[in-house]
């Protein structure tokens, strides 16, 4: 159960608390801290499925724990983001609450035998999230006019968030609705 990618998976998720008191405590150097962790612990996302696959070592524990890693640790980046002032709430709601309403999604299709895998759009969304919370992150501070990229990625996870849960819908919402438990 506890193989190297299910590891890294683990660590994505213990990387959570230092993140969060790294962005919400005031020192010297704090955005590049955060940065790092944040950046570190995205990483481990791409890895640990690459390893997985590779290694022939995917497991009931490790594709149960990475969504759920993933959507723990854009989660946490976005609220503490919107404690900062740094990303509007209503876009941080938008965005968690289409990572609640399709992974409910999933589970019912999942109890029907219907496995609905990441749709290039989910992929594109995922990507836009790690890469403009690092943006936002570092802030204007270290970016100064190229600051405006994260306000871009903002509106593209909005975009791509709401497209890919429609696509979802629309795709496998009929084939769910029409089998029975």
């Amino acid at each position: 159960m506890l193989n190297g990618p299910n590891l890294l998976t683990l660590l994505r998720v213990l990387s959570i608390p230092a993140l969060v008191v790294a962005l919400l405590t005031e020192f010297k150097g704090k955005e590049i801290v955060s940065f790092i962790i944040f950046f570190l612990a995205a990483l481990t996302d791409t890895l640990d499925g690459f390893l997985a696959r590779r290694r022939k070592q995917i497991t009931t524990f490790g594709q149960l724990l990475d969504p759920i890693a993933d959507k723990l640790l854009v989660a946490s980046a976005f609220i503490c983001l919107v404690e900062l002032g740094a990303v509007p709430a209503w876009m941080v709601v938008i965005i968690i609450g289409r990572e609640l309403a399709v992974s409910g999604f999933r589970a019912i299709a999942a109890s029907k035998g219907i496995n609905i895998a990441a749709s290039v759009l989910g992929k594109i969304k995922m990507i836009s999230e790690a890469v403009t919370i690092c943006l936002l992150i570092l802030g204007d501070k270290y970016l100064g006019e190229l600051y405006f990229l994260s306000q871009v990625g903002l509106w593209v996870i909005i975009a791509t968030a709401l497209l890919s849960a429609g696509e979802y819908y629309l795709k496998f919402g009929r084939l769910i609705l029409s089998r029975h438990s």
